[in-house]
């Protein structure tokens, strides 16, 4: 057999393109799909994902229980070469574990990366809507509800109405139909004041149609994925501004 050795050069332009690692749970059945979606827009960004181990049951023990893996699944993104910004797809564990541990956790693995997680992106959305009172939806139990919802009152936000599906089950969360989460935003938004609406939890499916539900109550909506792929590309320098994608994606240059 004849064996040929071919000389070969490197694209340059490898190293040029912004990349983003995203860290999520083994039970989410979402985020990668929204994701796409949304990075379909975005065609020169490199993603890079990792699963990290979780229970399906989502409550405050099985969400701390994630703090001694956080570092190893980001080790595992592109071993050997950095990476621009990385994501932490949980927003109820980055709340119970704490915005900054999260960080320091990464960081031990990638120092070079900026973070971000799905709280961390809903902040800077709700800065960038310039939204006070925040009209909160979640599929969460009662005790991880009262987290997320003392984490963004503490972010300086208000919370005057909490809306839920009260499901503990992260693969009950994901299959959440579009009629269901078009009637919660609507039902919060109707009798009471707020500025914008926050759709929380990674498993939640709501990309495909946040722009035309935004425009049919009349107010900024953004859920955890929604927010959190925004940041991600503004953390990486992106400058687009797509269309399909709501009111938060004329601001990545804001």
């Amino acid at each position: 057999m004849l064996t040929k050795i071919f000389p070969y050069e490197i694209d340059s332009r490898f190293e040029e393109t912004p990349s983003v690692g995203l860290i999520v749970l083994a039970t989410d059945y979402t985020i990668e799909d929204e994701f796409r979606l949304i990075l379909e827009k975005f065609p020169t960004v490199r993603l890079h994902h990792s699963r990290i181990a979780n229970t399906d049951s989502i409550t405050l023990e099985s969400l701390a229980d994630m703090n001694g893996r956080i570092t190893d699944c980001a080790s595992i993104l592109t071993p050997g070469s950095e990476i621009d910004v990385i994501a932490y797809g949980c927003t109820s564990a980055t709340m119970t574990i704490g915005e900054e541990e999260v960080f320091r956790l990464i960081r031990r693995a990638k120092p070079e990366s900026t973070v971000t997680t799905p709280i961390t992106a809903a902040f800077a959305a709700f800065g960038a809507f310039g939204a006070k009172r925040i009209g909160l939806i979640t599929p969460y139990i009662e005790e991880v509800n009262k987290t997320v919802a003392r984490h963004i009152q503490r972010g300086g936000f208000d919370v005057p109405v909490l809306g839920t599906f009260e499901e503990d089950r992260d693969s009950v969360v994901s299959r959440i139909s579009q009629a269901s989460i078009e009637k919660a935003v609507w039902e919060i938004t109707q009798s009471n004041e707020v500025d914008a609406v926050f759709v929380s939890c990674t498993s939640i499916k709501m990309v495909r149609f946040c722009e035309q539900l935004e425009k049919d109550i009349g107010l900024p909506i953004t859920s955890s994925n929604h927010a959190m792929a925004w940041h991600t590309l503004r953390l990486a320098g992106l400058a687009t501004q797509p269309r399909g994608l709501g009111s938060l994606f004329s601001k990545l240059l804001d």
